[in-house]
């Protein structure tokens, strides 16, 4: 399919085309080296260019960033002033070249041949967008049994980003690897949404007749948040812009994103009857604490991760149920 990627430097051969890699970073001085390396290291043939947007941060990254600039002259790094990721992807997008884009993130690594098998799969499939499994891999041990519950449906749900699964049309993928042509058809990024992006672009993809396609064989190794307390905030923001999402692409809610505010108001109204009328109804409660309980041990990798797990999911399940539940409808102000 050499005629698919009309962009770019022509003389590189169909297989091996040029490509831009795109990212937007804010306080991501603990992991933006390893992210960046990791992409220019790729085992791939082809000529790459490397685009960081990086936000007003209150660490080392715009430093650390400058420094791997002058050190490569294909990476360039250009200002984010918002901090929002859409703006930040969208400047990087304006400032890179290539018709194939590779999205990555400051806190993760994508493996030496994840560009390669992306571009290939982009070209066996014709999609406009092609992605892989979100591998969550911790350091500490808490950020081990984050990795865990993100990497086992009892955590996620089914998604195959998430999960693994067999190759095929999807939803949406994890980052992605786009067709240019396809993201400039649709607008880029929207910026209104501040969390949620990937889905609400990949749905407005799929709506002008792209197809997005899920590759097992891509992984990107994902590093999780380090406390509950981050942890809680990521998953209340996951939350409360997904249903954000529904409200703007009206039919594109099913049964998983249901489960956690479901989850959530059966386990208040178990322990608000089971207080005040009778122990019977505190049940429903017992039952989900003796599950993730069970689960904790069946899915955990060691006694610390066991420890910790039950208190991640928890957290991760209301968190997210919660963020859903009380999304408000000016989220997002037009």
């Amino acid at each position: 399919m050499a005629t698919q990627f009309k962009r770019g430097d022509k003389s590189h051969p169909a297989d091996s085309p040029p490509v831009s890699i795109i990212l937007t970073v804010l306080n991501e001085e603990a992991h933006l080296r390893e992210a960046i390396s990791a992409a220019l290291n790729s085992q791939y043939s082809g000529e790459l260019e490397v685009v960081v947007a990086v936000g007003p941060s209150s660490d080392e990254t715009w430093k650390i960033a400058q420094d791997i600039a002058k050190s490569d002259p294909r990476v360039k790094v250009i200002e984010n002033p918002t901090g929002k990721t859409p703006a930040g992807l969208n400047a990087a997008l304006k400032n890179s070249k290539y018709e194939i884009v590779v999205r990555i993130d400051g806190h993760s690594e994508i493996e030496s041949d994840y560009i390669e098998k992306a571009v290939q799969t982009l070209n066996e499939t014709g999609a406009v967008n092609v992605g892989g499994v979100m591998a969550a891999e911790g350091i500490t041990t808490f950020e081990k049994a984050v990795a865990t519950a993100m990497r086992s449906p009892i955590g996620v749900g089914g998604a195959k980003f998430h999960t693994g699964g067999k190759a095929g049309e999807t939803d949406t993928v994890y980052l992605g690897v786009f067709q240019r042509s396809a993201l400039n058809a649709v607008g880029g990024y929207d910026e209104n949404f501040i969390r949620a992006q990937d889905w609400e672009m990949n749905f407005r993809l799929r709506a002008n007749g792209g197809l997005i396609w899920f590759n097992p064989d891509l992984k990107v190794t994902y590093r999780p948040r380090n406390s509950i307390r981050k942890l809680a905030k990521q998953y209340f923001e996951y939350g409360r812009w997904r249903r954000m999402v529904s409200r703007t692409h009206k039919g594109t809610i099913n049964y998983r994103y249901l489960a956690p505010p479901v989850n959530l108001i059966v386990n208040l109204f178990s322990i608000i009857l089971g207080l005040f009328f009778s122990p019977w109804f505190l049940i429903p409660t017992l039952g989900y604490l003796a599950s993730i309980s069970l689960a904790a041990l069946v899915i955990g990798k060691s006694w610390g991760e066991r420890v910790r797990l039950p208190i991640v999911l928890i957290t991760m399940h209301f968190c997210w149920g919660f963020g859903f539940i009380s999304s408000p409808r000016n989220l997002i102000k037009h």
